[in-house]
């Protein structure tokens, strides 16, 4: 079978070259060509040695994603529509600021979560997506924004996971596309401007501060365990307190010194005065409890439909 090189972060992809006996030195050259030139010929590869390219012709490739559309806002933001076969489809989002060029990536087709707000957690799951079809969503927006804009130097500055899916629950995906992207011969993100997000799986927070911490967002959305429990089914697993209990420990790992809480605010639902004091009294230190280090984003949103 074809290996998609895209799969590989930089140790995965000197354990392949290892197999077709060639030196760990071949990977890193093969790598930067990929992710920091964007290239899919193997005869663009003009420093490996031609008997490589012969062998890389015949069982590998790097397979990007199709786009199936394209959407350009007046603002700059650009979402892409990405195939993923099986009838399945993922979006991925730029957002150019004055100062960053951020890309939101997709984990999953479709989410298991199921938070009733959720327009993809309506849709249902359908599966994981590889590393490589994360991979190509940064590799395709990166080069070909670049292209677009007649730059040379990286577009995209920061990444966050939290487009379609729970990143946390495809682990075994994401960690190679998260090292691809702060690896120096790839994409060379500080671990500050890579972002995961998620709806709280507690067990796996604890192995991301443990295999690569990056910035963590946690999609909080309600202040108590009552109604978090109906906005998010997650929390029926891993309450509020010990979600934040995670949160702490994550900290001693983090590369910044806060958590980010995303809070949809629902009209009726979660957004009156009562619910603003106690989220502040969740985040609070006080006696016998040590509070968290944190921002919030706020979010007004329109539920897809009524939530009683």
């Amino acid at each position: 079978m074809t290996a998609n090189l895209l799969d590989f972060d930089l140790d995965g992809l000197a354990v392949f070259c290892e197999g077709l006996g060639e030196k760990r030195f071949r990977a890193t050259q093969l790598f930067r060509w990929i992710h920091q030139r964007g290239a899919r010929d193997f005869d663009q590869m003009t420093d490996l040695a031609k008997s490589l390219r012969e062998k890389l012709r015949g069982c590998a490739e790097i397979r990007p994603l199709a786009p199936l559309s394209r959407h350009d806002s007046a603002d700059g933001t650009i979402k892409w529509l990405f195939d993923v076969g099986g009838g399945n489809a993922v979006e991925t989002v730029f957002i150019p600021e004055d100062d960053r060029g951020t890309l939101c990536v997709s984990s999953q087709a479709g989410c298991a979560v199921g938070c009733r707000f959720c327009a993809t957690g309506h849709q249902g799951f359908s599966r994981n997506l590889t590393t490589g079809e994360i991979l190509a969503q940064l590799w395709y927006a990166e080069h070909t924004l670049r292209a677009e804009f007649g730059q040379t130097e990286r577009v995209i500055t920061n990444v966050v996971m939290m487009g379609m899916g729970e990143p946390l629950q495809n682990y075994s995906a994401l960690i190679p596309a998260l090292r691809t992207m702060l690896d120096d011969h790839g994409y060379g993100l500080s671990r500050r401007r890579v972002t995961v997000s998620t709806s709280g799986v507690v067990p796996m927070i604890d192995r991301l501060a443990q295999d690569c911490p990056v910035a963590l967002a946690v999609s909080l959305h309600a202040p108590t365990d009552a109604l978090r429990d109906s906005l998010v089914p997650l929390n029926r697993k891993h309450s509020l307190d010990e979600l934040m209990a995670a949160c702490r420990r994550y900290l001693d790992h983090a590369p910044r010194d806060f958590i980010t809480f995303e809070y949809c605010m629902l009209d009726g639902v979660n957004d009156s005065p009562a619910h603003a004091q106690a989220l502040i009294d969740w985040v609070t230190p006080r006696r016998n409890h040590p509070g968290v280090s944190c921002k919030f984003n706020l979010i007004p949103l329109t539920p897809l439909r009524p939530l009683g």
